[in-house]
């Protein structure tokens, strides 16, 4: 690849922004080399600042399930954006999105919409503490809900691709009131209810855990949450940040049938544009300010360009349901990569729901953080780079997921197919 022009970009950012980058995700620091510049994404493919096209598996981390440039997405962004930016005021398409999405979450009384994701959780945890005046959080191991101060501790994503179980700058005294168990580790839950639940707010989870890698709920988990949760008083918190919209037109906790108290989205819902929300019960939902006493605020809050793209996506969603085609889509790719494993020689498994995916290079189970941190990150960096140089872009880590989208094809999945199986000959080679 020529890559001059990325080299030099690249030299530029590190002069001016830390690491070059504005989000360490963005970072090759786990798979080696520099990071690509992206100037345009169409459809399924991305083209670099080198004018290199690559079929995108990254999907900016989640939001565009459409694909990018979705026609309806740009065009509801330029009409928004012809009548203003912002204003910090009302507008009826904050109200259009809020309507939506409770109509879509069958369990969402009330919602309120923030900027991003990390917001959309903090606000939640804000939410839960003032309702049900107690001040513990629990949280699993390995999953990540943005980085606000308090839920920096065993987290995923960013965090666990730098090597790093929490983050500096956070007093001791932050983290004091923060709970960590393993994913899908029930009785975990039930001991460390069973000594603080009476101080504990809530359960904060990712009903399908996909910031270190993607990790499925066991069957029983998110009920017996549910379950414990209702016995002890505490609220039940759903981060679905990725995982809202990903598998149907709904939240993941409408699709499995457990009902959280809370549900924090982004993503999807802003069409790739930044946003955030968090709704649920309308008795804890009053108590945000001005209706009640727990304060949260946000200039751009509902912004008038974001909630336009949110709704555009949406809209599209319903009318295309391009749900059963990721499903098969992702099924062949996943049938795909095992037929390109050689037994016993290179170790590899991947774990996939619907259009989500990732290629663990390690043997199952993969249940908890613990099972995943034993994978191999020199593998999966010997892979990405493989997969990079014959045109398929993925998540620069062991510990991301990787994406499908609407704009992708059977031709898409083929690609990258022959593209595992050249690199995964290569990495065979260079052992």
């Amino acid at each position: 690849m020529n890559d001059v022009m990325n080299a030099t970009l690249f030299e530029r950012a590190c002069r001016v922004i830390p690491g070059g980058v504005n989000s360490p995700v963005r970072a090759f620091g786990a798979v080696g080399g520099d990071p690509l510049f992206i100037r345009r994404g169409q459809g399924s493919r991305l083209f670099s600042a080198d004018g290199c096209e690559f079929v995108d598996f990254c999907g900016s981390w989640g939001p565009l399930i459409l694909g990018h440039a979705h026609p309806a997405v740009v065009e509801a962004v330029q009409r928004a954006a012809a009548d203003g930016t912002s204003f910090g005021a009302c507008t009826e398409r904050e109200v259009e999105l809020a309507e939506l999405l409770c109509a879509r979450i069958p369990y969402l009384e009330r919602v309120r919409l923030v900027s991003s994701g990390t917001e959309a959780c903090m606000t939640a945890i804000r939410l839960a503490r003032g309702f049900t005046r107690r001040n513990k959080i629990l949280k699993f191991d390995g999953c990540y809900h943005g980085h606000a101060d308090a839920l920096l501790v065993s987290a995923g994503s960013g965090l666990l691709t730098g090597g790093m179980a929490s983050s500096a700058g956070i007093p001791p005294g932050v983290v004091t009131d923060t709970l960590v168990v393993p994913y899908n580790d029930l009785a975990a839950v039930g001991t460390v209810m069973a000594d603080w639940g009476g101080e504990v707010a809530a359960i904060i989870v990712e009903p399908v855990a996909a910031n270190m890698g993607l990790v499925l709920p066991e069957p029983g988990f998110l009920e017996g949450l549910r379950r414990v949760t209702a016995e002890r008083g505490a609220l039940l918190i759903f981060d679905e940040v990725i995982s809202g919209f990903r598998f149907g037109p709904t939240s993941y906790g409408a699709l499995c049938g457990v009902t959280p108290d809370l549900t924090c989205l982004g993503k999807i819902i802003g069409g790739g544009m930044p946003i955030g929300a968090v709704g649920g019960r309308a008795d804890v939902m009053k108590q945000l300010a001005p209706e009640g006493t727990v304060y949260q605020a946000g200039t751009l809050s509902g912004n008038p360009v974001a909630v336009a793209a949110g709704l555009a996506t949406l809209t599209m969603l319903a009318r295309e349901n391009p749900y059963p085609a990721l499903e098969r889509l992702g099924r062949l790719l996943q049938e795909g990569i095992a037929r390109c494993l050689v037994p016993g020689v290179l170790s590899a498994h991947c774990v996939r729901r619907g259009g989500v995916f990732t290629l663990f290079f390690g043997d199952p189970p993969l249940r908890i953080l613990a099972d995943v941190k034993r994978c191999d990150t020199r593998a999966y960096a010997s892979f990405f780079h493989g997969m990079l140089q014959r045109g398929i872009y993925l998540p620069s880590s062991q510990f991301e997921v990787c994406f499908l989208s609407a704009a992708h094809t059977e031709a898409d999945v083929d690609r990258f197919l022959s593209a595992a199986d050249e690199s995964m000959a290569a990495m065979l080679v260079g052992q």
